[in-house]
């Protein structure tokens, strides 16, 4: 397996996240990558390659031009209002108030483009998130071009950035533009499999009224997880999409007998689907040490979910996306990619 990585992600090296009432230092930081590198060179697993530069209009394709457009110009734009600290957004238009203008000031565009105040914007925010998302796609030729399987170490991670929307840690949609790119190449359906224990609510809103593109998430139940407001079963797919969208939620402390059944009902969902290529949003924070979860996988599990996976015989592409309990996110991630591959 070919493992596409960068060391373009370390630009985004916030400082500040919004937690608890307090600015902590981000779980989304730069060593979590270090240690999925670090595990894959320990067990000798795979080859690293770098991205190719695939400019903006795959992520045009599936994102709103004027909220890449904020994105490109935010940091100077922020430290042109002479601020100190990382960009956080304090308002939105709430439901009470309107949400059909952008605003001239930069304060309230924050507002208006993000969905968790969770998420600073820092320097080098922007370049990441290119770097980011050609990553995804480099490993997308690569098996759109006959290799079975290859993993795209991204970072920042996608999956909650929404058509003109960043929060949770996302910027660019990952696995989105990795998914219409397939499609612009000539793949007629891609199936998103999103087993981050948050549900991808940017992944949903993106195709939810598509039926080339079969979006599935397994997640923290939104009652009591981020993004609280997206994800519940009921959620089925609108228009030609009806149908093409499965959310299955599970309560705080699931096991992995639970989960992987729910992992079942995906596959067979998948297997009817029959699309000519599946992407894995990989999150690894259903670990039950991860500090920002309630699921308790044990790495050990992790073996078995990228098996059950490779069960399927589809080409799959496999992005990075959370796992925030650094000390094992390494042997986690590594566990679900060679499970797949034994």
């Amino acid at each position: 397996m070919k493992i596409v990585y960068t060391e373009e992600h370390r630009k985004r090296s916030a400082r500040t996240e919004l937690y608890g009432g307090q600015l902590v230092p981000p779980f989304e930081c730069p060593e979590r990558i270090d240690f999925i590198l670090a595990e894959a060179e320990k067990r000798g697993f795979g080859a690293i390659v770098p991205p190719r530069a695939h400019g903006m209009a795959p992520v045009l394709a599936v994102h709103d031009a004027g909220y890449a457009a904020f994105l490109e110009n935010a940091w100077a734009n922020w430290s042109a209002l002479g601020h100190q600290g990382e960009a956080i957004v304090t308002v939105w238009p709430a439901r009470t108030m309107r949400p059909d203008r952008i605003p001239a000031h930069f304060e309230a565009q924050l507002g208006y483009y993000c969905l968790a105040s969770e998420t600073s914007i820092s320097d080098g925010t922007w370049e990441a998130a290119l770097a980011s998302k050609d990553v995804a796609l480099t490993s997308a030729d690569l098996v759109i071009g006959g290799a079975r399987t290859a993993f795209g170490l991204c970072r920042p991670p996608g999956h909650h950035a929404a058509t003109d929307q960043y929060g949770g840690y996302c910027f660019f949609n990952n696995a989105a533009i990795a998914a219409q790119h397939a499609r612009d190449k000539g793949i007629e359906r891609v199936a998103i499999l999103d087993v981050d224990f948050h549900h991808g609510n940017g992944t949903q809103e993106i195709f939810y009224d598509r039926d080339d593109v079969l979006f599935i998430s397994l997640h923290g139940d939104p009652d009591q997880a981020f993004p609280h407001f997206l994800g519940f079963a009921d959620e089925t797919g609108s228009g030609a999409g009806e149908g093409f969208n499965l959310n299955l939620p599970m309560p705080p402390g699931t096991g992995f007998d639970v989960w992987r059944a729910a992992l079942g009902k995906a596959m067979e969902r998948i297997a009817r689907f029959d699309p000519g290529l599946v992407i894995v949003s990989l999150g690894v924070d259903t670990f039950e040490k991860d500090p920002i979860s309630f699921f308790k996988l044990t790495s050990n599990d992790f073996s078995t979910m990228g098996a059950d996976i490779a069960a399927l015989g589809l080409p799959t592409l496999f992005l990075m996306e959370g796992g925030y309990a650094v000390e094992e996110v390494g042997i986690n991630t590594i566990n679900v990619l060679e499970g797949f591959c034994v």
